[in-house]
């Protein structure tokens, strides 16, 4: 299977349609405590059936060139499913088109926050984007409760910059940004 990116505890790979991926997403993007923070769409998942559906929604926001893309978490060496990472085109406010705005963003199952995944697995996104394109900003954008990925974005170095409506459909989103680090 294609790795994206790894690190020492991680590797990032595609979704699959495979019945244990299937299963992980569905487990993730059922629960209530996972996807309150997110706007419209067919969350929370209410069937296993629809994990594929959802993936199908994924592979149609992806980039024609397959370098934005949302992937799966998994720890190295057990298979794991931990949860979710991606870097992507924003969508605009008419979601779906998107902007040139690059974003940065993690979802984890419950049972592995607090293990510094999500952090470890944005991180090494950001190090790729910046290290194999032009990307001058990668942005993070946060439902306004959602303290938890809050810390995460101020953990990869992340500034907070105030709230928008210009990205997702008008949704009113806490806004972070970091910035390409200057050469040395």
């Amino acid at each position: 299977m294609a790795v994206i990116t790894e690190t020492e505890r991680l590797l990032v790979r595609p979704w699959t349609r495979e019945p244990a991926d299937l299963e992980a997403l569905y487990d993730m993007y059922s629960r209530p405590e996972v996807v309150r923070w997110f706007g419209g769409g067919i969350l929370p998942l209410t069937a296993p059936e629809q994990a594929v559906e959802l993936l199908r929604r994924w592979e149609l926001r992806g980039s024609r060139d397959g370098w934005y893309d949302i992937w799966a978490v998994e720890l190295r060496g057990t298979g794991q499913v931990v949860g979710t990472t991606m870097i992507k085109q924003l969508p605009g406010p008419d979601d779906p088109v998107l902007t040139d705005d690059i974003e940065v963003g993690w979802h984890l199952h419950p049972d592995h926050w607090g293990h510094g995944y999500a952090t470890e697995a944005a991180r090494a996104l950001i190090d790729r984007e910046f290290a194999h394109t032009p990307t001058e900003t990668i942005h993070a954008v946060v439902h306004p409760g959602n303290e938890p990925s809050k810390a995460v974005a101020r953990r990869l170095g992340m500034s907070y910059v105030g709230r928008r409506t210009d990205w997702y459909g008008g949704t009113e989103v806490d806004t972070f940004v970091l910035h390409r680090p200057a050469p040395r």
